[in-house]
Parts: structure tokens; C-alpha cells; sequence
């Protein structure tokens, strides 16, 4: 769902790097269609980095020469803990063949000596935290270009991030390291840099909800909407994806009454009526989505026409 027209949005309001949804290797070697399916870029999307599920070392090195004139780097997804993927060997899976990822990475880098082009690893701990270590300094050893870090365990779901076990890794290896987990506000990532000590902050759902946040939008600010809006409609983004793009966003921004008519529109111009007459879209002073919320909850009148009532777009 992270496409073109969504990183294009994002990196109007202060995403410095994008990755692509994580992409199997084998199949976007071996199928012209999953190549043009799964893939797309323009020069304006850089920094990228084209994020691959693998377990086979010439098979990842492959598939990242196929990507190395139109992304700066590629990414093996070692943090995924889908039971299909883990079910597959891939993902999270990863995780306990730290010797086999430092090969991928070795035999990657073997064939692409650009060091301007990064090879680097998204993985996810593993307690007692010595065996997250030790794969760490592995990868390092191997010529990881860095690392990123989620803060829980493959079995954890809404525990708390283990900022503490980030700060382990990144004192522990000298290459760059990305924390990830439970990011959905600006001063959150700078609190988070600041504990761990790491050279980035990734943020992945808390973006899908506010694609504005980096910028330092508590919630995602009209102007947001209406870059969405033109950006899909330049890509040609399909209509379930670009409501489904829009339910996230306004997910903290509508009533519930407002989002079930909104599930129930089946057309672009329903929704865009929608945005302009429910969520004041359209207000040249730029009303933020937050005002709107404001308003509602105070019990002030907000518009809604029968015609956005009726459809969804």
C-alpha cells in the first residue's frame, strides 16, 4: 500500500528516506509482472530503499542489482513476524540464522561495491539480548550498511518498545542504527533518538495515520489531505487504495457516524464531496482536521450533504 504517490506525500512534510512494502525476491526476479506490480519509482523519490524478503544469498544480491539504477539502497526484512511469512523462512524467521544473513549481506555487497548504495537489515530483538548482539556485529562484520531495530520480540504485539535493548545494540556496533516501534508523534522520535542514542527514527503505521507527523502535525492537517488528493490522482492510485489511505487518516479526525457513511462511498467524487463538506477541505484558510475535530466535539454543526450520505467513494 506504501506506494509512489504515498512517499511522494510524505516526503512533503519532512520524511527524509522511504522504504517500498517488503517485496519477495524470487518472485521480483523471476516475474516481469511482480517487477511492474510491486515496483515503481521516479527520480523525485530518493532517498528509497527497496525493502526484499529472502533467504538466499545470490537470489537477494539479484534482485538488488535489478534496483541499483533506481533505488540507493535495499533492505532484508528480518523483522516481519507474519506467521505466513515466518511460515515461508522469511522475515522474523531470519532471526535465528544470523550467520545466513551475514552471507546475504556479504555476498550482496561482493557484487555491488558502490558504497554510496546501501545493503542494510530491519530485524526485530531477540531475548537473552547477546543473541540480538551477536547477529548485530555478524551483519556488521559482514559490511552492513546499517541497521534498523524494532523494540520487541516477533511474539510481542502491543507490549511496550524496549528502547533499552536499541540502546544495547547501537552501543554495541559502530554502523548507523534506525529505531522502530510505536512511532506516531514528532516529539516521540526525538525522545526515542535521544534515550537510544541511534541515527534514525522509523516510523511505519503512525505515518498511515498522519502522514504529517515528522512535520510535527498532532493529526494529519488539511494541507495534507489535499496533497493526497492531487498526488493520487496523478498516479492513477486505485480507488480502494486511495479510500483506504483516507480511512487511516481520518481515523482520530471523524465521528463514528461520519466513518461508516464514509465506508459506504463508492466513487472519488463521493469522497471527495465528503472531504469538503464534512471535513471542510476546502476552507482557504487551511483549517486543520484538529479544528474540525474541535467543533465536533463541542457540539457545534457540522455539514453533511444527503449525496455524501448516500454514497462512498
Amino acid at each position: 500500500m506504501i506506494g509512489l504517490a504515498f512517499r511522494q506525500l510524505v516526503r512533503l512534510y519532512d520524511v527524509d528516506c522511504c522504504y517500498t512494502p517488503m517485496i519477495y525476491a524470487k518472485n521480483f526476479l523471476e516475474s516481469e509482472h511482480c517487477r511492474f506490480s510491486e515496483f515503481s519509482t521516479s527520480s523525485e523519490d530518493r532517498p528509497l530503499i527497496v525493502q526484499f524478503a529472502s533467504d538466499d544469498p545470490f537470489v537477494f544480491g539479484s534482485a538488488a542489482e535489478l534496483v541499483y539504477n533506481y533505488a540507493t539502497g535495499v533492505d532484508l526484512n528480518c523483522g516481519c513476524p507474519k506467521s505466513d511469512v515466518r511460515a515461508k523462512g522469511f522475515g522474523s524467521f531470519l532471526l535465528n540464522r544470523p550467520d545466513l544473513l551475514a552471507d546475504i549481506v556479504k555476498q550482496c555487497r561482493a557484487r555491488i561495491s558502490d558504497p554510496d548504495f546501501t545493503i542494510s537489515l530491519k530485524i526485530r530483538v531477540q531475548y537473552p539480548l547477546e543473541r540480538t548482539i551477536d547477529l548485530c556485529r555478524k551483519a556488521e562484520k559482514a559490511g552492513v550498511s546499517h541497521l534498523t531495530v524494532h523494540g520487541r520480540t516477533p511474539q510481542m504485539r502491543s507490549e511496550p518498545v524496549d528502547y533499552d535493548a536499541i540502546r544495547l545494540v547501537k552501543e554495541s556496533v559502530s554502523v548507523p542504527v534506525v529505531a522502530n516501534g510505536d512511532v506516531t508523534q514528532k516529539l516521540q522520535a526525538l525522545e526515542i533518538a535521544e534515550k537510544t542514542g541511534v541515527d534514525g527514527v522509523m516510523a511505519a503505521n503512525g505515518l498511515l495515520y498522519n502522514p504529517a507527523l515528522f512535520a510535527g502535525f498532532e493529526y494529519t492537517p488539511a494541507s495534507c489531505i489535499r496533497d493526497f488528493l492531487r498526488l493520487s490522482a496523478d498516479h492513477g492510485l486505485p480507488l480502494h487504495l486511495f479510500q483506504q489511505h483516507l480511512i487511516y487518516m481520518l481515523r482520530d479526525l471523524t465521528t463514528p457516524c461520519q466513518r461508516r457513511v464514509f465506508h459506504e462511498l463508492s466513487s472519488r467524487p463521493a469522497i471527495e464531496q465528503f472531504l469538503e463538506d464534512v471535513l471542510l477541505i476546502n476552507d482557504a484558510d487551511c483549517l486543520s482536521f484538529r479544528n474540525g475535530l474541535h467543533r465536533r466535539r463541542q457540539g457545534l454543526p457540522h455539514l453533511m450533504t444527503s449525496d455524501a450520505t448516500k454514497q462512498h467513494g
